[in-house]
């Protein structure tokens, strides 16, 4: 690549930057770094890179190629001042303050750097006063924990100190170097719960983004005794030290995806010696029968986070591999434990559901056959061995790993279910006098309903069984997971009318009885989570939706159950909400398809004939506090709370705030809240979902009130990805009006849209086709011009930017005229040299002016005499062009008010009047007598 071309790059990039197009600048830049062949020139590259990464806040690779600036040169006075720019906002304050030394040495006499060196003195003696402080308040906290004769009530209270305490930076340093990890150690075993659980949340605060730290205390604390503190029986204390684990889990995996380590500056080795002794001791936890169940289900809702791949793009599933290599049978003794027989660890009601969650994903972190076929082989193995021992325990061992691997990779257990023997042991079981053998085979065959093909077979070789189930069985158990298995059956054509296996009526008369199950409080949770269960199959159908949201009684049991600590009835909710509100993707087939298809008698799907009336009444929903158990539901941390659940969940939100009247309710309860995970942590589809939901909201609520706090920028992001081609134009529109009212906050907002690059798709959709689009984003554009950063880009040469807004400000929709015009009025006060290029924008400028002028519309004459002014101020030859125009006689007029003329405009009018007197364009009434006076 020749010398030219690097140069050329470089001063594109240098122009892109000083018009305020930072991302353009990093392109160029990053390109001829990749082409240039003189170290010298790569070295100026780099520093100019550094520059840009300030302005986007990228403070750590901001610092790495000003560090590699002075690597060739390190005399390079502006490549030192970049990189102490950078460590001061790492907070490496002492590097900091030794680079900004060198350059007030080099240069004595540069204020900037005399400023940055005082910044820095008096930050460096602020931390050291505070350490100093924080110092005194470690040791008296640890003097109280470590004295045996101080009361309990004492050392509870340092011991919450304690926690306060780890939360700031030079806290957790201090905890960390008084061999804070040994006496929190000592904590550990103590039998007051509120010491341990203090204890659990001071290790939160030494470890959270500090990877160096993370790691000694793994080494120091061991995996062991922080496996056995989450195996205790307490649930509280099990779930307080799985997050410290997911705290630690995210240290060490964020540390290795960092170039730098932003404030942890120690240097270390990779930690995935650390992670994986961390994974094998969770694996462990699996079959230990010393493991309570709630500790059991926070080591398997730590695998499903931490094992498989973030994004299928990451051709690296080595993790997973290894762990179904180390740890899948220890997996399938928990799906295969029946927890009514002795053999087996403790599990809670959760278990299994999370259980069938984790072998789902790993099953679907597989990339080849080959690697699927060794996960069937293992399966089946664990599976054949176990059926076929003497005796029933292993058969029931074997039936109940089926069960829970149709529940989560179905491909899989539909293998296991079609083994030899299977299924005729399943239905045999079906009819057994004992209830947990009965309760096992009835779970397994409606797991196995799942499917057309097989629910068509257990059609014809098991309804009447579970009809006989559920008629004639004398425990309640039995009868209403029968009553499941009829309602799944029931429902196996989904919406596809035609498809229905019973005849019309039945699915009324199933419903109507898991109604009554589930309002029956003397039954256990978890008997009346499965009547959820059956309604979240029988909901499909329009009459049975009709007739839940009219029972008040039957949705408020539901919502209760949706807040238990029962969390496998939360998908159940989830789906049958998602029925009750319509809000599923139905694809309507192409018309002239249909007709192909009848004509080849091939099968097309029919809706039910009340699905098209708009019979659900969302308030009722609404009024049955349907907000709060979507909201706790959003809250839960469990594996039961899977993509497919989340989904579900932003569906229901998005039909909740369709009407506009419902919103305020939907915010008041918490959904604005809730929202903001889904739509961060969701299938694809539902993070869009969720995404609209936050638009309508922020449209037509006060954002500031509906997203208090840090929850607003949070917003932004989601409201972005709604502007992609993929999304439809509708929620290109909601996006584009909320971020509209975003951008009129605050600077800090609105840096934060322009950090997320929406800039660039909002001026697209200025382009759109569609009214209503265009002119949205126009009025986004309006308020996002208030930020220098996007001034610059309209200064900037060589582009149509300008002349949109001018060409906008004449066409005939009134909207699209009113952001444009404002837009102009804006650009030109605050930006005055761009008054001088309207004219050069096109010929028909001035009558574009002159026609706001005259515009009957109030708000659109205010818009064009600011205009005017701005230009005037401006420049004299553009405000003698404006008064040799018509403008000058509607000015005049505009100025003298009366009435249908609103006094800011009648006042901007007069001004510019004044303007051109000053510039003696023009003269005064009493100038004008005064000079006739004088004439000859």
């Amino acid at each position: 690549m020749t010398m030219c071309t690097c140069v050329s790059l470089k001063e594109e990039g240098n122009a892109l930057f000083k018009a305020g197009d930072i991302q353009g600048a990093v392109c160029c830049y990053t390109k001829a770094i990749k082409r240039s062949d003189s170290q010298a020139e790569r070295a100026v590259l780099y520093r100019n890179r550094s520059a840009c990464y300030l302005k986007q806040e990228e403070y750590s690779k901001a610092e790495s190629d000003a560090s590699k600036a002075l690597d060739t040169d390190p005399g390079d006075v502006k490549a030192r001042f970049r990189r102490a720019q950078a460590f001061q906002k790492l907070c490496r304050l002492d590097q900091a303050f030794l680079d900004a030394q060198r350059c007030a040495q080099v240069e004595p006499k540069n204020k900037t750097f005399q400023d940055l060196l005082r910044q820095l003195g008096a930050q460096i003696q602020q931390k050291s006063v505070q350490l100093n402080s924080t110092d005194a308040r470690v040791q008296q906290m640890f003097s109280l924990l470590l004295d045996a004769s101080a009361n309990d009530s004492d050392r509870q209270k340092a011991a919450q100190n304690l926690v306060v305490l780890s939360r700031e930076d030079a806290g957790a340093e201090q905890i960390f170097r008084n061999d804070g990890v040994k006496l929190i150690q000592k904590l550990l075993q103590s039998k007051q719960e509120e010491v341990v659980l203090s204890a659990l949340r001071t290790l939160v605060g030494l470890c959270t983004g500090h990877q160096s730290r993370t790691m000694a205390i793994v080494n120091e604390l061991g995996m062991e005794q922080l496996c056995t503190v989450m195996g205790a029986g307490a649930s509280t204390v099990s779930l307080a030290a799985c997050h410290l684990l997911q705290v630690m889990f995210e240290a060490l995996t964020e540390g290795m995806n960092k170039e730098i380590r932003g404030k942890d500056e120690a240097i270390l080795p990779e930690p995935s010696k650390e992670l994986r002794s961390m994974l094998r001791h969770l694996m462990e936890m699996m079959p230990a029968s010393n493991v309570s169940g709630p500790g059991r289900d926070s080591a398997i809702n730590l695998l499903v986070k931490q094992v498989p791949r973030k994004s299928l793009k990451n051709p690296d599933n080595s993790l997973t591999l290894w762990v179904i290599d180390q740890g899948l049978k220890k997996f399938l003794e928990v799906a295969g434990t029946v927890p009514e027989l002795s053999e087996g660890p403790p599990l809670t009601d959760n278990s299994h559901m999370s259980c069938s969650v984790l072998l789902s994903k790993l099953y679907d972190d597989l990339k080849s056959d080959a690697e699927r076929d060794n996960f069937n082989k293992l399966c089946e193995e664990y599976v054949q061995q176990h059926f076929s021992r003497h005796g029933l325990d292993g058969k029931l061992r074997a039936i109940q790993t089926v069960s829970v691997l149709l529940q989560g990779p179905s491909d899989v257990g539909n293998r296991t279910l079609e083994m030899s023997g299977m299924m005729d042991a399943v239905i045999a079981l079906c009819a057994s006098e004992d209830v947990t053998h009965q309760q096992v085979a009835v779970e397994t065959v409606i797991h196995a309903a799942g499917k057309a093909k097989r629910a068509s077979f257990i059609t014809a070789n098991g309804v009447a069984l579970l009809k006989d189930l559920y008629k004639k069985s004398e425990n309640d158990r039995i009868r209403v997971r029968a009553l499941v298995g009829l309602c799944k059956l029931g429902s196996a054509g989904g919406t596809d009318f035609s498809m229905k296996q019973f005849a019309e009526g039945s699915t009324l008369k199933l419903a109507k009885q898991c109604r009554k199950w589930l309002c029956n409080e003397s039954l256990p949770q978890t008997s009346r989570r499965w009547s959820v269960e059956g309604l979240a199959y029988l909901t499909f159908d329009a009459d049975v939706k009709e007739d839940l949201v009219e029972d008040k009684n039957a949705l408020l049991a539901m919502f209760e159950l949706a807040k238990s600590e029962d969390k496998t009835v939360l998908f159940a909710v989830g789906s049958t909400l998602v029925n009750c509100t319509n809000s599923y993707e139905v694809e309507k087939p192409d018309p002239q398809m249909v007709e192909l298809a009848k004509y080849a008698k091939q099968h097309v799907p029919e809706e039910h004939p009340k699905v098209q009336f708009k019979f659900l009444i969302l308030g009722k929903l609404l009024e049955s506090g349907v907000v709060s158990a979507l909201v706790c539901m959003v809250k839960q941390e469990s594996p039961a709370l899977t993509e497919a659940c989340r989904d579900c969940i932003a569906r229901v939100f998005l039909a909740l705030v369709e009407r506009q009247e419902d919103r305020g309710t939907v915010v008041a309860q918490g959904g604005g809240k809730a929202l903001i995970p889904l739509a961060f942590d969701n299938t694809d589809l539902g993070k869009i979902k969720a995404a609209q939901a936050l638009a309508k909201i922020t449209i037509t609520s006060n954002p500031q009130i509906a997203f208090p706090g840090e929850r607003i920028y949070e917003m932004v992001r989601p409201l972005v990805s709604l502007l992609s081609l993929e999304c439809t134009l509708l929620q290109n529109f909601e996006a584009l009006m909320a971020l509209t009212n975003l951008a009129g906050i605050s600077e800090r907002i609105r840096q934060k849209i322009i950090k997320e690059k929406a800039v660039p798709k909002i001026e697209g959709y200025m382009f759109e086709e569609h009214g209503l689009v265009r002119a949205s984003a126009t009025e986004c554009m309006c308020n996002l011009v208030l930020s220098t950063e996007v001034q610059k880009l309209y200064l900037a040469t060589g582009n149509d930017r300008l002349k949109l807004l001018v060409l906008y400000s004449g066409e005939e929709d009134e909207r699209l005229r009113k952001a444009a015009a404002g837009t102009l009025a804006m650009l030109t006060a605050e930006q005055p040299e761009l008054c001088a290029r309207i004219p050069g924008t096109t010929t028909h400028w001035l009558e574009i002016i002159q026609s706001l002028l005259l515009c009957e519309i109030s708000d659109l004459r205010h818009r064009g005499v600011v205009i005017v002014h701005n230009m005037m101020q401006a420049e004299k030859s553009l405000a003698e062009t404006i008064m040799e125009s018509e403008a000058l006689e509607i000015l005049s007029v505009l100025a003298k008010g009366g009435e249908g003329t609103p006094e800011p405009v009648s006042k901007t009018a007069q001004n510019c009047l004044d303007q051109a007197v000053e510039y003696s364009i023009i003269m005064t009434r009493e100038g004008r007598e005064k000079g006739k006076g004088t004439e000859p």
